[in-house]
């Protein structure tokens, strides 16, 4: 038997910049066994700065310049916490991340610099930094499509001037300014002589002052002119991140400390690179350049310091060559700060665009991960080794129809408290007077952060309580953990306990206790209880009544995308909140004759669960029916589900199959509620679920038999 081998060091990188990003790559490409790594990001998605101002200029599209961080935390088999870290304990090693606390034995921080200026009466309410560009990028946008008035870029260094450029080829000439001097800051006289003949000819004026002050409309300087400004942006400088200084860590000017092997000084264990941090024995100016170069060192000393092993040292180059857009798809070189020549044009462009997108590609170009040859095998085992990857969530379900046939042929002693059994949502019990409501669900780990997949497995199981219309009561937890340190277990389950008590207090219910075990992989469950006097069944529907939908479908579908490397990572993100954020205020659904949530049998199955029970067929109309994100894109690429090709078999849809059919038979991870609504008060509970926040579509009608499901229109 081949053994696990189990994790016990946790890694933690904070923050998706350059180097991380690299290092996240290099260790898909060579993992460190017994090691659990985990990236912290506010993004799903990282900008390439190189790239920043073609794509201010209209060059670039923002899928050019993003880094896909999902994809490259797949890739590299590493856990994605969606999250801004914002305090840190370097003695006890606990990360802060809003109310969650992350445990670690390594750290290293690459979370750049920000654009703010806090030393500028008005600008954190009236301005926009060009860092963190997620911002910026928005702010940006919306100036341009709303096409009035001037702006004005504070900062005359290189950063602000190449960035003013970028917007005054957007918006065209005598739109942008630039406060800060009658020339650009700290470069050479041959580059300034360049810029300065390229700011006269996009029309961007250089405005020598000190600004003072920032409000609606206009920026305010010292010798008191005014200038007029629709959209205001900082580039004046890097200003630190400023929980750092809350850290204990050592700070120079408020960048981390950190000695040649990228360690913090007097903090082992900890490391820092990029923007952040400040090399001391060798201070060099902040550009991504040092970043990119300083990844193999830093992807080098965490697996060496995760190892016990000795530290190699960074020696960054002095000189360093700087490529510098000019706007118009013309750029500049300079070797900083050697050359004194400044080389520019088409060529130069050409040269700076092939260089960006070759490291881009290394980023999101990421080789196919080989599996090993498995020798000699029982027959019938590589037709499901050949298969797409076992899918996660509900996606891994066993079949409904190898589950349908089992549970007809299991012998059921009658009770008299036990009102019914295996076939609904959850059991239903008599207990004191009441009706009792009893279920139990668990899901195969969506995501390698525990906290989140807790939240996400708490709303799934919540949801067959929820559909019966009962109000939630206890719960038990079960746990599988992957076999691992006794301090990494603590975290885990830590992470998993503190994210269910927080879901299962929100909806009214006790956690009682549960059971945990080790295994191969992740996996968390509970058994719910909930309490109402009389249960919403799937046997209720009558022909007529309208179907209402709450949320949305092809979650199966985008997490299978995930596994695969083919989903974009701002999609999955959206999904994974989604999941965890659970179904919202849906008490106006209690008035449903019939009710299911639609979960790992997918829309089709569930609905002919309710007219196989109230022996009626049913109309969808496809159009009303809400996708996710991405879900009809990566369908019509052919990605599916494990679960697909049962949950179709067993519920047939009578229409032609494509995309969008398909995604009728995607199975669903915590997903909404599917019910059968009398059509006289349809629109009363549609207008009260969208009045508590929840989409709600109405999406078909039941008809008269036979059992059955077609697509059409529904009438109106």
């Amino acid at each position: 038997m081949q053994r696990q081998i189990p994790l016990t060091r946790d890694i933690v990188l904070v923050g998706g910049g350059h180097a991380h990003a690299l290092v996240l790559r290099m260790w898909g490409m060579k993992p460190l066994p017994g090691v659990r790594l985990t990236l912290v990001d506010p993004r799903p998605v990282a900008p390439y700065t190189g790239m920043l101002p073609g794509h201010v200029a209209g060059h670039y599209t923002a899928d050019e310049i993003g880094i896909d961080l999902v994809r490259l935390c797949r890739f590299a088999g590493a856990r994605l916490i969606i999250g801004a870290a914002d305090g840190l304990d370097p003695v006890n090693r606990v990360l802060s991340v809003g109310s969650r606390r992350i445990g670690y034995d390594l750290l290293s921080l690459d979370i750049g610099i920000t654009g703010d200026l806090p030393q500028v009466p008005g600008f954190d309410r009236h301005g926009t930094p060009v860092k963190p560009f997620v911002r910026f990028a928005a702010g940006w946008e919306d100036f341009v499509a709303k096409g009035q008035g001037p702006a004005v870029v504070i900062g005359n260094g290189l950063g602000g001037v190449e960035l003013a450029l970028s917007m005054a080829r957007r918006l065209g000439p005598g739109r942008v300014s630039v406060v800060g001097g009658e020339r650009v800051a700290h470069v050479g006289a041959a580059l300034n002589r360049v810029l300065l003949r390229q700011l006269r000819a996009l029309g961007v004026v250089l405005v020598p002052g000190r600004v003072v002050g920032v409000e609606g409309g206009a920026v305010h300087l010292a010798d008191g002119r005014i200038l007029p400004s629709a959209f205001t942006v900082g580039a004046a400088g890097a200003t630190p991140q400023p929980w750092l200084e809350d850290t204990g860590l050592p700070l120079s000017d408020g960048f981390i400390r950190t000695g040649a092997d990228l360690q913090v000084e007097g903090h082992p264990g900890h490391f820092a690179a990029g923007d952040c941090a400040h090399l001391v024995a060798s201070p060099r100016p902040k550009a991504g350049v040092f970043a990119v170069r300083a990844a193999k060192v830093l992807f080098h000393n965490l697996r060496a310091a995760a190892m016990d092993k000795p530290l190699r040292n960074f020696r960054p180059q002095r000189h360093f060559l700087r490529l510098v857009s000019l706007g118009d798809r013309t750029a500049l070189a300079e070797k900083w700060p050697a050359l004194p020549l400044a080389p520019a044009g088409r060529l130069i462009w050409r040269w700076k665009d092939r260089i960006d997108r070759r490291f881009m590609s290394r980023l999101t170009d990421l080789p196919p991960m080989v599996a090993p040859d498995s020798g000699e095998i029982a027959t019938g085992v590589q037709e499901i080794l050949g298969q797409a990857p076992l899918c996660a969530g509900c996606g891994s379900k066993v079949g409904p129809g190898v589950l349908h046939q089992v549970l007809l042929g299991m012998d059921r002693p009658a009770r008299a408290d036990v009102i019914s059994g295996p076939g609904d949502d959850a059991g239903v019990l008599e207990i004191g007077g009441r009706r009792q409501v009893l279920t139990t669900d668990h899901l195969r780990a969506c995501t390698e952060d525990p906290g989140l997949m807790a939240r996400i497995a708490a709303q799934h199981a919540l949801g067959d309580v929820r559909a019966m219309g009962a109000d939630p009561q206890s719960a038990l937890v079960q746990v599988i953990l992957p076999r691992a340190s006794d301090a990494i277990q603590a975290r885990m389950m830590e992470e998993i306990m503190q994210a269910a008590g927080d879901v299962f207090h929100a909806a009214g219910a006790v956690i009682l206790g549960g059971h945990s075990t080790m295994g191969a992989e992740l996996t968390i469950g509970f058994t719910v209880t909930g309490l109402c006097d009389a249960p919403i069944t799937l046997g209720g529907a009558r022909p007529g009544d309208v179907l209402i939908l709450t949320g949305r479908i092809g979650s199966g579908v985008e997490l299978a995308g995930e596994m695969q490397g083919k989903a974009r990572g701002a999609d999955v993100v959206q999904l994974w909140q989604r999941m965890a954020e659970g179904p919202g205020d849906v008490a106006a659904l209690r008035g449903a004759r019939a009710m299911t949530d639609v979960t790992g049998f997918g829309l089709a199955g569930h609905l002919m669960a309710i007219c196989r029970a109230s022996g009626t067929g049913a109309r969808l109309d496809l159009a009303q029916i809400p996708l996710h994100p991405g879900a009809l894109e990566l369908s019509e690429q052919g990605v599916r589900s494990t679960l697909y090709p049962a949950n179709r078999d067993h519920a047939p849809v009578f229409s032609r199959e494509d995309a969008r059919t398909a995604l009728l038979h995607d199975p669903q991870t915590a997903g909404g509620f599917l019910a059968a609504v009398a059509p006289d008060q349809a629109e009363a509970v549609l207008a009260d679920l969208r009045a508590a926040g929840v989409e709600a579509n109405r999406i078909g009608e039941i008809t008269e038999g036979p059992v059955g499901i077609t697509v059409g229109t529904s009438p109106t």
